[in-house]
């Protein structure tokens, strides 16, 4: 038995990290506090300053999820030609890269925010924390926005059964829904129980993909013999 295409089984171990390594991140970000919303800013800066190293390894799952997701979209992008759709499949590929490298920026921003909180006292810190949390905030935003977008694309166009195509637009709705979320606050921003909800509301993408990424490690088939002299 051989995999006549290697780049199957590498997205399906692309889209399987990505989804451990983001769940696993939410595992400790939800019940430790550290959904760091802008809406209390001191909140926030105390729950890194007090849990830095939990932060920190928080934000090393993030990373390495977002990456992964990257790295799926660029590998994803790169072979339609066996999809009767095959732009749809280079639009999702195209479009889940840059929900990675989107994701990549919030934790950029979270990254800066660590060494803000251990600055307190620094002049302008204060402002400098806000203005980098509503960065990283929002970037992450539109991660989730081109996320939602890739997952409709590849519902659309990439080879599946029926019913995962049809889940995967379900959960695009739901993603989006998530993606509404923050909108709907206004300048005050989101709380830290609306960013949870949010969270929730991602999990069906994830969860989306994580199939996605099974159904790519299983597709192996099995390469006919050559036929001997005497065949």
């Amino acid at each position: 038995m051989t995999d006549p295409n290697p780049r199957h089984r590498l997205t399906g171990v692309l889209l399987l990290t990505s989804l451990v390594a983001m769940i696993a991140g939410t595992a400790i970000v939800v019940p430790s506090g550290l959904t760091l919303s802008p809406s209390d800013l001191v909140a926030a800066l105390d729950a890194v300053r007090e849990q830095v190293g939990l932060h920190l390894t928080e934000l090393a799952l993030d990373v390495l999820g977002w990456l992964a997701l990257t790295a799926a979209g660029l590998v994803l992008a790169a072979r339609p030609a066996e999809a009767s759709r095959p732009y749809l499949v280079t639009l999702a590929g195209g479009l889940l890269a840059g929900a990675g490298l989107a994701g990549l920026l919030h934790d950029a921003g979270n990254l800066a925010l660590t060494q803000l909180a251990a600055r307190p006292a620094a002049p302008a810190a204060a402002t400098v924390a806000l203005a980098v949390l509503l960065t990283a905030k929002w970037a992450v935003n539109l991660a989730g926005l081109l996320w939602v977008a890739a997952t409709a694309a590849g519902a659309m166009g990439i080879p599946m059964p029926a019913g995962l195509r049809v889940t995967g637009l379900i959960a695009a709705l739901s993603g989006l829904a998530a993606v509404v979320l923050p909108w709907t606050t206004g300048a005050d921003g989101p709380t830290g129980a609306l960013e949870q909800l949010g969270y929730a509301l991602h999990l069906p993408v994830m969860i989306w993909y994580g199939v996605l990424g099974g159904r790519y490690l299983r597709r192996q088939h099995a390469v006919p013999a050559s036929p001997g002299p005497g065949g």
